[in-house]
């Protein structure tokens, strides 16, 4: 004589009255930051199109940005820090 206890068990109500709440998604921004120039570098300012050349007596700097659409990361931006400038800081204040 097998009954039923689906319906009057504790468990099987609590888990069928909870509220689903959706974890809360991380909002991505698009950001920048300052870095030396790598041997070896072989990337082109987004403003300029120029090659972004490393000097082994001087150490240059570049702005790279990771850009995200819609939550998403879609690309990273390369940029001489004078264009960046120029391109009114599209990203932000770049981080040290």
């Amino acid at each position: 004589m097998a009954t039923d206890t689906s319906a009057s068990s504790p468990a099987a109500t609590d888990t069928a009255a909870a509220p689903t709440v959706a974890p809360k998604q991380k909002r991505w921004r698009s950001r920048a930051v300052t870095r030396t120039v790598d041997a070896g570098n072989s990337a082109y300012c987004a403003v300029c199109d120029e090659l972004i050349k490393f000097r082994a007596r001087i150490r240059a700097e570049q702005i790279i940005c990771n850009v995200y659409v819609k939550n998403r990361w879609d690309r990273v931006e390369h940029y001489h820090p004078e264009c960046y400038e120029e391109a009114d800081t599209p990203y932000g204040e770049p981080k040290g």
